[in-house]
């Protein structure tokens, strides 16, 4: 089965635990309804998120996700094709990444405009394997 994964980011607006539980209590519900899974890395400061499932189904909750005023400076980072999920368990994994990922200033300073798709991809496969190997 074909699947296709995506992945953007964002900055959050008025970030705080609650919006977090509550935002990840939506997302497993209706990810698995819809056959999604993947992961978002959640910080004050970054949404990083990893989506997979059916194209049509994916597509659909990014562009619910692009009319949530909780994100702002939306940007797709990678939209591709795969025959398998790197979540499969996962609804929706969270991990903080404080201590192992860029940071602020990194991100300020455009880090991630000069990353490329293989860059995200090994930040979601070190969330995966953290999770897998805590």
């Amino acid at each position: 089965m074909s699947i296709v994964q995506l992945v953007y980011s964002s900055r959050p607006f008025g970030f705080d635990l609650s919006m977090l539980g509550n935002i990840l209590m939506r997302s497993r519900r209706n990810n698995a309804r819809d056959n999604i899974t993947g992961a978002l890395i959640c910080r004050a400061d970054l949404y990083l998120q990893w989506l997979e499932g059916p194209q049509a189904a994916v597509e659909a909750t990014y562009a619910k996700i692009i009319k949530d005023d909780r994100h702002l400076d939306i940007v797709r980072r990678i939209t591709r094709p795969s025959s398998t999920r790197m979540f499969p368990e996962w609804s929706m994994r969270d991990d903080p990444a404080e201590g192992w990922l860029w940071s602020q200033e990194e991100i300020d300073g455009g880090v991630m405009d000069r990353a490329e798709a293989v860059d995200f991809i090994h930040v979601f496969e070190r969330v995966r394997d953290l999770a897998k190997n805590p």
